[in-house]
């Protein structure tokens, strides 16, 4: 089974690569909602609605962290209206501090995939991983 999860996600992200040349907006849309599926199968897990399964929770980290590579690149300057894109004009006013943000999203997956391997050690490490989302989804996001 984690086989099959890992195998779809490295498609899914290699597929998006090549949507990422025609399409970037689409593309890290996408992305997103990749990361937003994976997050919502370890949500479960860390509300009790699931019961603990490594193999999930090491997939959906990988998934972060592929994504963390992928998404600086999808915000070409090109990208910056249209394609009903939710970006804010702070992505390029701000773009190292934008781009830092991918790349410690990007670690703390990794710190945590390494860290984490049982229950208890999910609980202790997972919610630094998740604690990044809100400082782009607040700042370089717009609210709809």
């Amino acid at each position: 089974m984690i086989r099959t999860i890992l195998t779809l996600g490295v498609l899914a992200i290699g597929i998006t690569s090549v949507m990422a040349q025609n399409d970037p907006i689409a593309t890290r849309k996408e992305t997103m909602k990749q990361v937003g599926r994976a997050n919502a199968e370890v949500t479960k897990i860390s509300k009790g609605e699931a019961p603990f399964k490594l193999e999930t929770v090491q997939a959906a980290l990988k998934t972060m962290q592929d994504a963390s590579k992928a998404m600086p690149d999808l915000f070409p300057d090109t990208t910056k209206t249209g394609g009903d894109t939710a970006a804010l004009p702070k992505v390029w006013e701000t773009r190292a501090d934008f781009n830092g943000r991918w790349e410690k999203f990007g670690k703390d997956a990794a710190t945590a995939s390494a860290k984490i391997v049982d229950e208890a050690t999910f609980k202790a490490a997972y919610g630094e991983v998740t604690g990044n989302c809100g400082g782009c989804h607040e700042g370089y996001r717009l609210k709809k």
